[in-house]
């Protein structure tokens, strides 16, 4: 159904394009020889094109490169911006905590961490919060608790999972179901096998089986994966899931950072999930660096029980600027006045209206691919049927599609997340912005398709 003929000339155009329209992006990025890959984060270079573009403004869903080109942004730093960025709100509350107030870190509370906290409970239902800078630190820690109150050493991920740069999650299902060293954990402190057991998402028999051996603190779960795709749970699964952790003594833990897209609660609420631990991040702080995990009365209780459990200094749990007053009011700020349930009703709706201009456009030409929703958040694959696992999604990747669509987008004003096909919407996020992206990727497949 694509003429790969075809894409390979209108990759070529395009890549011609990016060079013309964004000389000064090709230039800052050449200059850059103090920086590692010549980019401030290695991963900065998955960008299509050959070169990522330099940000000169943002506000709202509005972005503007160096060299004076605006574009609808629906990549929102991968959810770091959902709240769009600098909303107005967050802007005002840091303000206010720097000029007004001062003290950006302390190492003391401030009352707007009682309020984050209550608030996060609210809506993922876990009455006791910590705070962290990033999901990945917030997952780190709760694997540590687990392991603590369980007395296990072993972490179950699912293959193609994604909960930020945590060793024991960095892991495939090999061809016999054993832990496998997903390509480019390069580095990996010891064997993965030695940590981490496996599971394909949505195959509730190979939860079963590794479970089985009786050594699994806790599952780490996204409700549905989000970094190979989206692939959503099928009906069931997630309640399984539970059971069986129930039956084999298991904790689970849902990591809903990408997932927070589904609504206020994320997944956890939408879906009436019952974790024992939810980690979350990104998003809560309106693009400062921030991120929580919520325990249950019942784990707080076993914590507080535990002989070895020196939380207060040495216990693992830690990081100075973590829950510091600036990111702390940043979160108050963006749940209270931004992320907001009329927010997400707004997001959910042109999250919905994205999925079906993708998908009347693939219906129109037969293309073998597939969108998937999770609420605010959308995601084509190249597959078709949508893929049911980590595994399947990964095998849908087609690295010159994928070049081909983003470039095509970004040399007309709209940008994807640059290394999936994900689009999410914020609060500032129009209908007339997704009906541009509709019209855009109908004329994308067009140029590609054999129909």
């Amino acid at each position: 159904m694509i003429d790969r003929a075809a894409l390979t000339e209108q990759l070529a155009l395009e890549r011609d394009s990016y060079a013309q329209r964004t000389p000064g992006s090709k230039a800052l990025f050449d200059q850059a020889d103090h920086l590692f890959g010549r980019v401030p984060m290695t991963w900065m270079n998955k960008w299509s094109g050959g070169y990522p573009l330099y940000l000169a403004t943002a506000r709202g869903n509005r972005i503007t490169d160096v060299d004076g080109h605006e574009y609808i942004d629906f990549a929102l730093g991968d959810t770091g911006a959902m709240a769009g960025h600098s909303p107005q709100a967050t802007v005002a509350a840091v303000h206010e905590r720097i000029e007004t107030e001062g003290g950006i870190t302390t190492m003391m509370p401030t009352s707007d961490a009682e309020w984050v906290a209550a608030d996060l409970s609210r809506r993922f239902g876990l009455p006791l919060w910590s705070f962290s800078l990033t999901a990945t630190d917030a997952n780190r820690w709760a694997l540590r608790l687990a392991r603590m109150l369980t007395g296990r050493d072993k972490v179950l991920a699912f293959s193609y999972c994604y909960h930020g740069s945590v060793d024991e999650t960095f892991v495939i299902s090999g061809s016999d179901g054993r832990a496998e060293l997903r390509e480019g954990n390069v580095g990996a402190p010891v064997p993965i096998e030695t940590t981490t057991r496996v599971a394909e998402f949505n195959d509730i028999a190979s939860v079963e089986k590794a479970l089985s051996h009786g050594d699994v603190a806790v599952v780490i779960a996204e409700p549905a994966l989000t970094n190979i795709g989206i692939v959503l749970p099928e009906p069931g699964f997630l309640e399984q899931l539970r059971q069986a952790c129930d039956r084999h003594g298991t904790l689970l833990l849902i990591d809903e950072t990408h997932t927070i897209s589904a609504g206020p609660g994320g997944c956890t609420k939408a879906w009436n999930l019952r974790p024992d631990i939810v980690v979350i991040g990104k998003s809560i702080g309106g693009g400062v660096p921030s991120g929580a995990y919520g325990i249950t009365q019942a784990l707080a209780d076993a914590v507080a029980d535990h002989p070895d459990a020196d939380l207060i200094d040495v216990g693992g749990v830690g990081g100075t600027l973590a829950g510091n007053a600036m990111s702390v009011a940043a979160m108050r700020a963006t749940l209270e006045h931004v992320l907001t349930d009329t927010a997400f009703e707004h997001m959910i709706a042109l999250g919905t209206r994205f999925t079906e201009g993708v998908q009347s456009v693939l219906d129109a030409h037969d293309v073998p691919w597939s969108i998937s929703q999770l609420g605010a958040r959308a995601e084509y694959r190249f597959a078709r049927p949508a893929p049911r696992t980590g595994t399947e999604s990964a095998h849908a990747h087609d690295d010159d599609l994928e070049e081909y669509l983003h470039l095509f987008m970004a040399n007309r004003g709209v940008l994807m997340t640059p290394f999936h096909n994900m689009a999410l919407m914020c609060p500032e996020t129009t209908a007339a912005d997704v009906d541009l992206h509709s019209i855009l990727f109908a004329e994308a497949v067009s140029r590609i398709s054999s129909r």
